[in-house]
């Protein structure tokens, strides 16, 4: 079982950081559940951050939930909320009382449009972080053929993302699949 201290801080250090939400957030979130503190593995991280995906509500709360309850019990669960919470209530009401105030000045409108690609780089990392995990479980060609289709339906099609979730979690179930030591 993990320290409570280990969970606040992993939650804490990845919300406080996490400029720009939940998305954002993700990579910061493994970075320390899988690399500093070794709460999970990759896979495992993975797994957790694709059905975390197809239910409602924001996905870093459900994360922290699940991840908190798993290395920590009921206790590291209500830890890891709080550590995901707190700091970005905290910052929510001091950043936007601040930028109400100050809105128009050029330094402000500079500095919200200078964190968008950091955050475009970001997401870029874990989507091919993604990409590379889909290929080594699916092989290339169902990647893709997955991709054209997801991007076809939600695109062009304007289908909604739960949808396609839905849809490839009840071929996940009906579909046999080959059992691979790990």
């Amino acid at each position: 079982m993990a320290s409570q201290k280990d969970i606040f801080i992993a939650f804490f250090r990845s919300s406080i950081l996490g400029f720009g939400g939940g998305p954002s957030t993700i990579p910061l979130v493994q970075k320390e559940v899988v690399q500093t503190f070794q709460f999970l593995d990759d896979d495992e991280f993975t797994e957790i951050l694709a059905i975390g995906n197809t239910l409602p509500g924001p996905i870093i709360t459900k994360m922290a939930g699940y991840i908190g309850f798993r290395v920590g019990g009921v206790i590291g669960m209500l830890n890891a909320l709080a550590a995901t919470i707190i700091p970005s209530a905290i910052m929510i009401i001091v950043a936007l009382t601040a930028l109400n105030e100050y809105k128009d000045l050029p330094f402000i409108q500079g500095m919200t449009r200078g964190v968008m690609p950091v955050i475009a780089v970001m997401m870029g990392v874990l989507t091919w972080d993604y990409v590379k995990k889909s290929t080594l479980a699916l092989g290339w060609k169902w990647a893709i053929i997955l991709f054209a289709l997801a991007f076809t339906a939600i695109i062009l099609l304007s289908m909604h993302p739960a949808i396609i979730i839905v849809a490839l979690l009840l071929c996940a179930l009906l579909l046999p699949v080959k059992k691979e030591a790990r």
